[in-house]
């Protein structure tokens, strides 16, 4: 099932599949079959050009673009869409045929790009290149079904949707556990409270990283909190905890005022420069060689952390948000629900 450089050149029991706009379904020789009838760029070339590589996304409306049965593994996604819709399409993934999704975020933070902004991302599981290709390598196995949908929750359409989905058909190994994913925010975060990036994760499983936005409601450094995971029915105190925010995101000394987008871990200033009221950023770390195993709950935070004149601690309420990335075994617990789309809004 795990495909790499080392073992690319072995033979597998697997069939390649690919859904786009032009083959809807995924289906075996029925891709570009659209029809331009006369119209649109193709029109005097007919059947097997390029006539419909994307769709319309109408205001409110929800899309499915993917529903598999059987089994098989989810192998690449890629999508491009308008940055001013980061926040207003939300994706959805349901796994066997579960009625809650296993993953539910918006499309932009979910593959590391928020603020309404455009940015490159030169992660090995999540790719974003020039001008807003965003790719994800996670793998994503289902045994009976795969269902992903996309809902437009703004008052405007958004043309121009584009998205392709690879996957093969194969047998899933019985060790394999299923993707998850979720968003959520506080604007502004509570004044000495430690920011919620995810809870009542019940199952067994690995954490797999984290994206984080970050705008700065006060002046100066922002990032002496401390990220602490609790495992297996942790109490008070957790058996996982940081030294500081950008500690964790593997930078020191305030990431020197320097963005970078390495293989597992990057910082980004997005609007203004970090230490400005207003600073807007991007944070992310995917534990690839390093994940974080839990064997019954899950349960992470941040704190947000700045400093007073007089060299005290300053709890800070700043705009934090995140996506949370696991696997787990099912079923799972329901999510929260999502914010809706004022909560969500960038102003």
């Amino acid at each position: 099932m795990y495909i790499g450089l080392g073992n690319l050149c072995l033979a597998r029991q697997a069939e390649s599949r690919s859904i786009s706009a032009e083959n809807p379904k995924g289906e075996k020789g029925k891709g570009a079959m659209v029809d331009p009838q006369g119209q649109g760029a193709a029109r005097e070339l007919g059947v097997g050009w390029k006539v419909r590589p994307c769709i319309t996304l109408g205001a409110g409306q929800t899309e499915t673009l993917m529903d598999v049965e059987g089994a098989g593994v989810i192998r690449h996604m890629w999508y491009t869409f308008s940055e001013r819709f980061y926040r207003a399409v939300i994706l959805r993934i349901y796994w066997d045929g579960e009625r809650s999704p296993s993953v539910e975020v918006p499309l932009g933070d979910f593959l590391c790009n928020s603020w309404s902004c455009r940015q490159s991302i030169l992660a090995q599981p999540i790719n974003v290149n020039p001008s807003g290709g965003m790719n994800i390598y996670f793998p994503m196995p289902f045994r009976r079904r795969a269902r992903i949908t996309v809902e437009n929750d703004s008052p405007n359409d958004l043309g121009g949707f584009f998205y392709t989905i690879n996957y093969t058909l194969e047998k899933v190994a019985d060790e394999a556990l299923y993707f998850h994913a979720f968003w959520r925010r506080s604007n502004p975060l509570e004044y000495a409270t430690e920011y919620l990036m995810v809870d009542g994760v019940r199952g067994r499983g690995q954490y797999v990283g984290t994206f984080m936005s970050w705008q700065q409601n006060s002046a100066g450094w922002w990032g002496e909190g401390e990220i602490k995971i609790y495992l297996d029915g942790d109490g008070a105190h957790p058996t996982i905890c940081g030294t500081g925010t950008e500690d964790y995101f593997g930078g020191a000394w305030g990431f020197g005022g320097e963005s970078f987008s390495a293989p597992y871990l990057g910082f980004r200033n997005v609007v203004k420069t970090s230490g400005e009221v207003g600073a807007r950023m991007t944070l992310y770390r995917f534990h690839v060689h390093d994940p974080v195993f839990f064997h019954t709950d899950l349960r992470i935070t941040m704190q947000a952390l700045g400093w007073r004149s007089e060299g005290r601690f300053l709890p800070l309420r700043d705009d934090l948000a995140s996506v949370v990335y696991w696997y787990q075994t099912l079923p799972h617990a329901p999510f929260p629900p999502l914010p809706d789309a004022n909560a969500r809004e960038i102003i």
